[in-house]
């Protein structure tokens, strides 16, 4: 059997994380859930060597591009960061329990192609879940700038600090 461990890195690296909720949680697209995304993304922000960089919601999953400073930040980092959206997320819906599905699904991104795919994917991923062809009101980046600039984390590899923008 093959094993699913995560990669070993041990330098800040780009990730996509993936993570889904429950079936009994709530859509995630109401601007209620994102207000308490985000909030959670805010307080989480730097902690355990974890950079949030931007996000999106689905209605059952939550697509991130993270920076972690190694693959033992990149798990604290997750699993601090999902337990303040599942606290905030149950004290919305007033309820208590389990609100993701599983552990946390991630890929290393290794290349400014690999990165600028990950950033559209994430920034697009209404358009193939719901048609809609105006920017998400969902992601981060329907967040003013001051307020990006408050929730999100400033990366400090140059691949997410704009090499990204030099892929092909």
């Amino acid at each position: 059997m093959e094993s699913s461990r995560r990669p070993c890195f041990e330098k800040p690296t780009a990730v996509h994380a993936t993570v889904r909720v429950r079936d009994e949680v709530w859509n995630l697209r109401s601007q209620r859930c994102f207000r308490v995304v985000k909030e959670a993304v805010h307080d989480a922000l730097g902690r355990f060597g974890l950079r949030v960089v931007d996000f999106s919601l689905q209605g059952n999953h939550l697509h991130l591009i993270i920076e972690a400073d190694s693959s033992s930040s990149l798990s604290r980092g997750m699993q601090g960061l999902c337990a303040r959206i599942a606290r905030a997320l149950n004290r919305l819906m007033e309820r208590k329990g389990k609100v993701f599905a599983d552990h946390f699904h991630s890929r290393l991104l290794l290349s400014p192609t690999e990165v600028m795919r990950a950033i559209r994917y994430v920034l697009d991923n209404h358009r193939k879940h719901y048609g809609h062809t105006e920017a998400d009101p969902y992601a981060s980046s329907a967040l003013a700038t001051t307020e990006r600039e408050e929730v999100l984390a400033r990366p400090v590899t140059w691949v997410l600090r704009g090499g990204w923008r030099r892929a092909v």
